[in-house]
């Protein structure tokens, strides 16, 4: 019986400490999960529910920068904007700039450029960013970015 009742209590304690790490992330960043973090693009469903994957996860990604910016790959063109999560937890983005080269055969650059304009909602889960919001339906699901490649 004394057995289990420690397993217990190192149970909750660890379950504190690990709630405790994380919400001392969320005060390093401010309390904005996205803050400083990079992210590459896994798939994209659209308003009509057929799923595009790229061809090569790295030419789509985006860092939100813990200075407000935000810098985005789009298969073979660059975006710049300002971001902010508003006191409902809204994503906004700021007026876009980016390079507009016309990406080759494949490229899912047009529907995201499009559609990711419109995005206003994100949910991280299970170390998966997921964006959403846009009018037409659909969402992104992107996963961290590795380390060497920021």
């Amino acid at each position: 019986m004394r057995t289990s009742a420690v397993r217990i209590a190192l149970v909750v304690a660890s379950g504190a400490i690990a709630l405790g790490s994380t919400f001392a992330g969320a005060q390093r960043s401010g309390g904005n999960p996205l803050r400083g973090t990079s992210w590459q693009l896994v798939k994209f469903q659209g308003p009509d529910e057929r799923i595009f994957t790229p061809d090569d996860k790295s030419k789509y990604t985006i860092r939100f920068g813990s200075d407000g910016r935000v810098v985005a790959r789009v298969d073979c063109n660059r975006a710049s904007s300002t971001w902010r999560v508003n006191a409902s937890g809204e994503l906004q983005f700021g007026s876009w700039s980016r390079t507009s080269a016309k990406c080759g055969t494949g490229s899912l650059h047009d529907q995201i450029v499009n559609e990711g304009a419109a995005v206003r909602n994100f949910e991280i889960k299970d170390r998966r960013l997921f964006l959403s919001g846009m009018k037409a339906g659909g969402y992104y699901e992107l996963e961290p970015l590795a380390a060497g490649k920021r």
